[in-house]
């Protein structure tokens, strides 16, 4: 797992020329410490129970055995390569047996043995990120071990098929996994404080997945505990899940812009045209709205791109945030951003707009010891007073766009509507 943040490598406290080299440095000061203490106190239980732990060779052959499954599957799915920013893999079907067999030291190495091959192999990455996951997912498997080891003597009983070792062993792989979501979601808040804790802790597709990577897991320690040699029959299965679900994360990947992480043009023009169809055939309403980030050339002039992009992140975060699921949002290219509101009318349309660009005007970007603050204007246009397709709804809110900046910007138009000539008493023309 990896934890997606977007930050200057411009420094706090004039380290500026060491966070070009170290990436970590250019990171919020708040994000460093929690980083920091995570993999110091995961440094500390892997010496500590190095220390305790007497090593047996059963327990290092099943720990080589799991750790090579691992290995064949990151191999196995390598040439699809991994999407960028966080995304979900099926490993803890080989490091959570690891947890639940064998003693916590081996929970604390396994992420270690597994995050060097996806470094390696799969996707470089910067290397803070790599070493944070590892220690997040180890004192997770760690913590998910000794619960485990403290209510059942014997962890090969599992091969047994007996009742209570099974749901011991379902409590600490749901432990493993809640564990591991707040050290990763706590990262991640911390990182951008502007996200809502829904969107870094749950969404149903995550859950769907740890239920799935949960039952892998258990599945794959009781077969485990009956014969080595069954690994190989739960390797395919696991190899093709994966190959699933990075397929599907790439095409998901595809449609998104990748700083934002909203839709990218062509995908947003994709969803739009098919909820203009839609609209026309029930007789719904349908708002466009053409939002841009005023003076944004000044915020990278001054700041640099890095911090632009900071920027970026933060309006498409709240555009998120203050928009329906339904709603369809997505960068248009550079600081602009667009926005379809089915079922909306000229006034829910123009009362969304307002609540956007107060919303965002509010919003601070913290960069060295100053917050960079900004605004948007917004052109609105609405279906069948404007336009009855897209590239009409396009136009005419750019065009109410270009006139909220004519008028000072931070500001919401609304293209006036020209009604068509009345007939004059002798002209025949109806």
């Amino acid at each position: 797992m990896a934890v997606t943040s977007h930050a200057s490598i411009k420094s706090r406290d004039g380290v500026s020329t060491l966070a070009g080299r170290w990436p970590l440095l250019g990171q919020r000061r708040p994000l460093v410490v929690y980083l920091c203490a995570i993999v110091a106190l995961d440094v500390a239980a892997i010496v500590m129970f190095t220390a305790s732990t007497d090593f047996h060779w059963r327990d290092a052959l099943t720990f080589g055995a799991l750790m090579g499954c691992g290995a064949v599957c990151i191999e196995a799915t390598r040439r699809l390569g991994m999407p960028a920013g966080v995304s979900r893999d099926l490993l803890s079907a080989w490091w959570l047996p690891v947890a639940l067999l064998l003693p916590p030291v081996y929970a604390l190495f396994a992420p270690i043995v597994l995050q060097i091959l996806l470094q390696v192999r799969v996707r470089a990455t910067v290397l803070y990120r790599r070493v944070f996951s590892s220690a997040a997912i180890g004192l997770a498997g760690c913590t998910a071990s000794v619960v485990f080891h403290l209510f059942v003597d014997d962890p090969w009983v599992l091969s047994q098929g007996s009742g209570p070792p099974i749901l011991v062993a379902v409590a600490a792989a749901v432990l493993f996994s809640l564990l591991n979501i707040t050290l990763i979601a706590i990262a991640a808040h911390t990182a951008d404080p502007d996200m809502t804790w829904r969107e870094v802790l749950w969404n149903r597709e995550s859950v769907l997945l740890d239920i799935v990577e949960l039952c892998l897991g258990v599945t794959v320690s009781i077969g485990c505990g009956l014969n080595l040699a069954l690994l190989i029959l739960a390797l395919p299965p696991v190899v093709l899940l994966q190959r699933s679900l990075l397929h599907a994360q790439l095409q998901a990947a595809a449609r998104t812009d990748a700083k934002t992480g909203l839709l990218n043009a062509a995908a947003w023009q994709r969803e739009a045209d098919t909820e203009i169809v839609r609209a026309r055939r029930t007789g719904d309403t349908l708002a466009l709205l053409i939002i841009d980030i005023d003076h944004f050339k000044r915020v990278n002039d001054a700041h640099g791109h890095l911090v632009g992009d900071q920027v970026l992140v933060g309006v498409a975060s709240t555009l998120r945030s203050q928009l329906r699921d339904y709603d369809v949002v997505g960068r248009f290219g550079g600081e602009e951003f667009v926005v379809l509101l089915p079922g909306a009318d000229i006034d829910e349309a123009r009362r969304v707009a307002e609540r956007l660009r107060n919303r965002i005007g509010h919003m601070a970007i913290p960069v060295d010891d100053t917050l960079i603050r900004i605004t948007i204007s917004a052109g609105v246009a609405l279906m069948s007073v404007h336009g009855d397709d897209l590239i009409d709804l396009l136009t005419a809110a750019d065009l109410a766009l270009y006139r909220a900046k004519e008028l000072g910007r931070d500001r919401i138009c609304i293209p006036a509507v020209q009604l068509p000539p009345r007939p004059l008493p002798n002209d025949p023309t109806p």
